[in-house]
Order: structure tokens, then C-alpha cells, then sequence
């Protein structure tokens, strides 16, 4: 199977995912300010309960420094679980709030009530049934971002804007956490209905303009269009969009 044809194998089954899923993380429920220290998440990419997490991030429209932990990972596993006692993910620390905390339903409802001051929202409220769907659609992804493949670490974390919801955003976190690198999460939900669709062919035709004084917004100011993912990557000065270029240049520097 050619590279391009694979990719696209890749891209459907990452589609898949967020429809399992109902795509959740795509769209911002509140807009809540940063914290004056980043939130950090030890995660694990294909886990469903780290994803859960995730998801409530974006429709926080909050950034958060990830630190892979996937199996066999000898990065930041022995750190998450000097932190916390365990090796167990998602394992979210907000050292703004002096919070070291697991369990991904009590780390959504501190979420929405420390930056949103409101319980969990129905739709991202944890169900009985949501870790065989979510395990379900992990295996659609085929299981990409959950063993760690050997690599080289980089000397400063990368940038990635992404939202969780995003099929394309998804295939580059799945290689970041294979190769357990670091980034600070730019999270860039869709801030109204109107931006609803790819960056090529949005619900609301015509020029796309963001909401003035958005993060979207502010996205849009410097780059002129809003499409994620966007890596950017410190030791080296580039900065790249487009899944499939992202994936080939992390392999090219990255990857053993």
C-alpha cells in the first residue's frame, strides 16, 4: 500500500473514531481564561478514558501541556507515577489549584467546575455504556497512540493546534504519543455554528471570518486561515499544516 493510500486508509479510520464517539471535542461549550500555569495531562493517546478527557479540554477551549505515557513508554511514566503512586491515565495535574488527580469522570466535573463554575454538561457527562464504544472506537483508529515505538526526544516540547474532534489533528497526536514527545496543546475548537465543516468547505459558505477576539480569531491573524493541525516545532523553526506533512517530518526528525 503506497504512503498516500495508506494515509487516507488512516484518515478514515479516524473518522470513524469521532463518529463513535459523536463527535465530541469539536465544538466550545465555554470559554474559559488559561490558568496562569499550564495544566498538564500524563495521557495516553487511544485510551477512551484519557479521550474523555480530552474532549472536555477542547470544549473548554483550554490548553494543556501533554506528556505521553503510552504502553511500554519510558519517558514520563515513572514521573506520572511518582506523582500520583500509580501508573494510571489520564492522571491530570493543575498546579494552579494544587490538584494531582485520576479517574476521568472526576477529573471532567473539576474541570467544568473549576474553569466553567458549572456542572458537566450533558453531553460529555460519563455514561454506563461509553468505555465499550469508546474502546470500540480506539480500535477503529487501529490502536495508533497507544505503544510507544522508539525515538529521539526533543530538547524544547513542540506546539500543536489541534481540536479533539478532528480526524486529521487525531493522526498527528497518535504519532506524538507513539514517539513520546511532548507539546503543549493548543486546543481550537469551532466557536459557532458557522464554522461547522472542514476548513475547505464550511456549513456557512462564502469568505470564513472567526469571532472577533476569539482564539480562533487570533489563529486567523497570523496565519490567515484557521485549520488545525498546526505543528510547530522550536528546535527546528518550522511550522507546517496539513496531517500527512506533520506525520512524515515527525518520522524524518523524530522517529529511530
Amino acid at each position: 500500500m503506497n504512503n498516500r493510500l495508506a494515509h487516507n486508509v488512516n484518515v478514515l479510520g479516524s473518522v470513524t473514531t469521532s463518529s463513535l464517539t459523536a463527535w465530541r471535542g469539536c465544538m466550545v461549550v465555554k470559554k474559559s481564561v488559561q490558568p496562569e500555569q499550564p495544566i498538564i495531562l500524563y495521557d495516553m493517546e487511544a485510551c477512551p478514558f484519557c479521550r474523555r478527557v480530552r474532549e472536555a479540554l477542547t470544549a473548554l477551549h483550554l490548553d494543556v501541556d501533554i506528556r505521553p505515557c503510552p504502553k511500554g513508554g519510558r519517558v514520563f511514566r515513572e514521573e506520572a507515577a511518582a506523582l500520583g503512586g500509580k501508573q494510571q491515565f489520564p492522571l491530570l495535574v493543575d498546579k494552579n489549584t494544587g490538584t494531582v488527580m485520576y479517574e476521568s469522570n472526576d477529573i471532567v466535573a473539576y474541570l467544568f467546575k473549576e474553569y466553567a463554575g458549572r456542572p458537566v454538561p450533558k453531553f460529555y457527562r460519563g455514561k454506563a455504556w461509553q468505555p465499550a464504544v469508546g474502546s470500540v472506537a480506539s480500535a477503529a483508529s487501529a490502536l495508533r497512540g497507544l505503544r510507544a515505538k522508539p525515538g529521539t526526544q526533543p530538547e524544547e516540547p513542540l506546539r500543536l493546534w489541534s481540536f479533539e474532534g478532528s480526524p486529521f489533528s487525531r493522526l498527528v497526536r497518535e504519532k506524538l504519543c507513539e514517539l513520546e514527545i511532548p507539546y503543549r496543546l493548543h486546543n481550537l475548537g469551532k466557536e459557532h455554528w458557522t464554522e461547522v465543516g472542514p476548513a475547505s468547505q464550511r456549513l456557512k459558505p462564502g469568505p470564513y471570518t472567526p469571532i472577533p477576539g476569539g482564539k480562533r480569531d487570533a489563529f486567523f491573524q497570523v496565519h490567515k486561515r484557521v485549520q488545525v493541525p498546526y505543528l510547530e516545532d522550536p528546535n527546528t523553526g518550522e511550522g507546517m499544516f496539513e496531517s500527512a506533512r506533520i506525520l512524515k517530518y515527525l518520522e524524518a526528525h523524530y522517529a529511530a
